[in-house]
């Protein structure tokens, strides 16, 4: 029998019956179940026996073992009576203790204040003889003219130096150890140089540990600036003596830092703590001695282009100095996290510096650029049919300056000159408006229109209506090509100078314009040779302009142009009369669109 079900919680008294006579004998179904039930009872009733048996064996151990508990829990509460009597006595043990004995803790601790104070003056003592030991030995230290040895010992008396702060000749010691010093670099100065000069990395280290104990460390690297430096300005002196162009010297120059840079860096690696600033002020202080200078170089190569050449010649230079920046930038980007941001930055002004007035200036000279190729370009010819011809081909070629101008300041001054951009570009939309309208009337006098009495007889002039149909459609090719062109002028712009917008600049607030400045210093840090950013600094007020326009390119607030004003819109592009002879049906069209 299964008396485990007893124990379920849905314990269901017939379906346990059921069971129990399934499980029974053959008997039982075959018409004994009165035998079998009784059976079945006289088991329950057994079971039963022994369960009340199991209880009450149970039940008088749990009697038995409930005097001893109690007993436990008395004598553990007495043990922590008896304890807590004990922590009282102690802690007055330890008050009287502390009453008895405050004015004797007082007076140790007197005494060893005491004792600090002649262990400080015994070793103040000792290193003040330490230091006449070592004044009394340095000369004859110097005769051995072994730099590591009196390096030794001019640390031992920058030490003891150091103990002598109060001491009433201070200075004079200080003084002293300062022209030892420098007895010592003049001593080391020759061999420093051969060790540089040749690349020798064991004594190289040999004077860097020796100088960064005395702390003269700046004047071991301008030992290291100096005997590199004189390399590479004597390599571009070489390269000046050529009567090759400016932009093949410039190309040579930088492939000549750049290559320092590599071998430098290797070099540098094994020898200096921090090699990557080190070179990186080798290369500022190279491009900073020059001679002839990049600014001079600058001048006297657009001086020499000519006015129509300056800009192209200028960006000739240009790519020349990118190319080199670039490979730079490539070169630092696999360790950011061991470069000087500061002496970076300071890298990426050297590099960019000699092209700052330029770009400063780079509205002007674009807008020079422009209407000299726009007076170039001929609109005005001996006969009518060729005028005509010369306008429709003029508005490709106009676009075509127009593109080339975007171009050139995107490459020149990375988007930063946007605003010199478009004022040339409103001069150079306003000279051919100009030369388009005096085409026009030029070309009336030619039909001799004007000539023509009032009171004359009807005459149709069919030449005359098909070339009108034909400037007519110059003008709609115009108007479109200008749409398209400020479409795309707006998305070059935002494209290009739209990192330098804050998300937080508004036109209206002096606030968004500080963020504006602070998130540019921000993404400075992260790559100065991509934020290099000239005009903030010295040209707010452009800078100012340049960010309302960025802005109003991002809201999409474009409702007049990003070209138009009074004097430039392509739409002002109507003769004050029509380019038709008086009285033609077919021409009054063209007086309906020119009027």
């Amino acid at each position: 029998m299964d008396f485990s079900k007893f124990l379920a919680e849905d314990f269901d008294v017939k379906e346990w019956i059921n069971a129990a006579f399934r499980a029974g004998p053959k008997e039982a179904a075959a018409g004994k179940a009165d035998s079998h039930a009784a059976t079945l009872v006289m088991k329950l009733q057994l079971f039963i026996q022994e369960v009340n048996h199991a209880v009450e064996e149970t039940s008088h151990q749990a009697l038995q073992n409930m005097p001893k508990v109690l007993r436990d829990v008395e004598a553990l509460k007495q043990e922590a009576s008896f304890l807590k009597e004990q922590m009282i006595l102690v802690k007055e043990d330890i008050k009287k203790f502390e009453q008895d004995t405050s004015q004797s803790m007082q007076v140790l601790v007197e005494i060893d204040q005491v004792k600090s104070r002649m262990q400080l003056a015994a070793e103040s003592l000792q290193e003040a003889d330490k230091w006449s030991t070592l004044s009394a030995d340095i000369e004859e230290t110097f005769k051995t003219q072994d730099v590591t040895v009196i390096s030794a010992k001019l640390t031992g008396m920058q030490n003891s130096l150091t103990m002598l702060v109060d001491t009433p000749d201070y200075s004079e010691k200080c003084v002293h150890l300062e022209a030892l010093k420098n007895r010592l670099e003049a001593l080391a100065s020759p061999q420093i140089v051969a060790a540089f000069t040749s690349q020798s990395i064991d004594q190289s280290k040999v004077f860097v540990k020796v100088f960064t104990e005395i702390d003269r460390m700046p004047q071991l690297l301008a030992y290291y600036y100096k005997c590199h430096k004189v390399q590479l300005l004597a390599a571009w002196q070489e390269l000046c003596q050529t009567d090759l162009p400016l932009e093949r010297q410039l190309t040579g120059l930088y492939d000549a830092l750049l290559g320092a840079w590599h071998t430098q860096i290797q070099w540098a690696s094994q020898v200096f703590r921090n090699p990557h600033e080190v070179v990186t002020v080798l290369l500022i202080q190279t491009l900073g001695a020059l001679v002839p200078s990049l600014p001079i170089c600058l001048s006297s190569g657009v001086e020499r282009a000519g006015p129509e050449l300056e800009l192209v010649k200028l960006l000739e230079f240009y790519g020349a100095t990118a190319h080199f920046a670039k490979g730079l930038e490539m070169a630092l980007l696999p360790h950011p996290q061991e470069h000087n941001l500061v002496k970076v930055t300071e890298l990426v002004d050297a590099v960019y510096g000699p092209y700052k007035p330029y770009q400063l200036k780079y509205g002007d000279m674009e807008e020079k650029n422009l209407l000299i190729q726009i007076s170039a370009v001929p609109l005005e010819h001996g006969e009518v049919i060729d005028c005509v011809q010369e306008l429709s081909h003029s508005v490709n070629k106009l676009f075509g300056l127009a593109s080339a101008a975007v171009d050139r300041c995107i490459k020149f001054t990375n988007g930063l000159g946007t605003c010199g951009l478009l004022a040339a570009l409103k001069s150079l939309f306003a000279k051919y408006v100009s030369d388009f309208t005096s085409t026009l009337h030029s070309i009336r006098k030619k039909c001799k229109l004007d000539d023509i009495p009032t009171n004359s007889l009807f005459q149709e002039d069919w030449t005359a209506f098909q070339n009108s149909i034909r400037i007519i459609a110059t003008c709609g090719e115009l108007l479109r090509q200008c749409g398209d062109f400020e479409q795309q002028l707006a998305n070059r712009i935002l494209s290009t100078a739209g990192k330098y917008l804050s998300d937080s600049y508004s036109p209206r607030s002096l606030t968004g314009f500080q963020d504006s400045i602070l998130t540019d210093k921000k993404s400075s840090a992260k790559n100065p040779w991509q934020e290099y950013n000239y005009l903030q600094k010295d040209s707010p007020a452009e800078y100012g302009s340049l960010m309302e326009i960025l802005y109003t390119l991002k809201v999409g607030d474009l409702r007049d142009g990003i070209l138009a004003n009074e004097n430039s819109s392509l739409l002002t592009l109507s003769p004050p009369q029509a380019f038709c002879p008086r009285g033609s049906v077919g021409p009054r069209l063209c007086c309906l669109v020119f009027s």
